[in-house]
């Protein structure tokens, strides 16, 4: 009987160790995008992004027009052209072609890296906001209800190796 009694008791203590580890479980969220649209410098480095934009759109049409003068020339003008000048004409464009389909390319992603440059120093701030409040408020996870995503959580244990050996895997 004293064996069974002591049995429940530690039973209860650990019922009631995990309904206390329940308890101290914190969530809590934000919309991370709308944070954005606030944080200081923001509206700044977009202002240097638009202005970097700008300049590549204005070179990347003026490379367009210059294209298309030329192709105009070479339709008007290549009935009279002999086959060496028509070839070294077409190649040309051809050329002119692939290097503004190259400058296309490298400018989109010349532009991404920017803005992750400029944007950077301000999401981690951010970052250190966010982390900052969930120690101070001792939340456990926060999330962010604009994209779904954890930006947050204390030391966890990580549970794939127990999954993967559920799976057999």
């Amino acid at each position: 009987m004293k064996k069974v009694l002591v049995a429940i008791a530690v039973g209860l203590l650990a019922m009631g160790g995990s309904a206390m580890a329940q308890k101290n479980l914190k969530f809590g969220h934000i919309n991370s995008n709308e944070l954005m649209q606030i944080m200081p410098g923001r509206d700044s480095a977009q202002a240097v992004l638009q202005a970097e934009v700008t300049d590549i759109e204005n070179t990347f049409k003026a490379m367009q027009s210059e294209l298309e003068s030329r192709y105009n020339d070479y339709t008007q003008n290549q009935q009279g052209w002999t086959d060496l000048i028509r070839q070294t004409k077409q190649r040309e464009l051809q050329d002119m072609g692939a290097r503004i389909q190259e400058f296309q390319e490298n400018a989109q992603k010349q532009m991404q890296e920017r803005e992750a440059e400029l944007l950077k120093p301000i999401i981690d701030r951010a970052k250190k906001a966010i982390e900052d409040v969930a120690r101070e408020g001792g939340y456990t996870y926060i999330l962010d209800s604009g994209t779904g995503a954890l930006l947050y959580s204390q030391d966890s244990e990580d549970i794939m190796p127990l999954v993967k050996r559920k799976l057999g895997l």
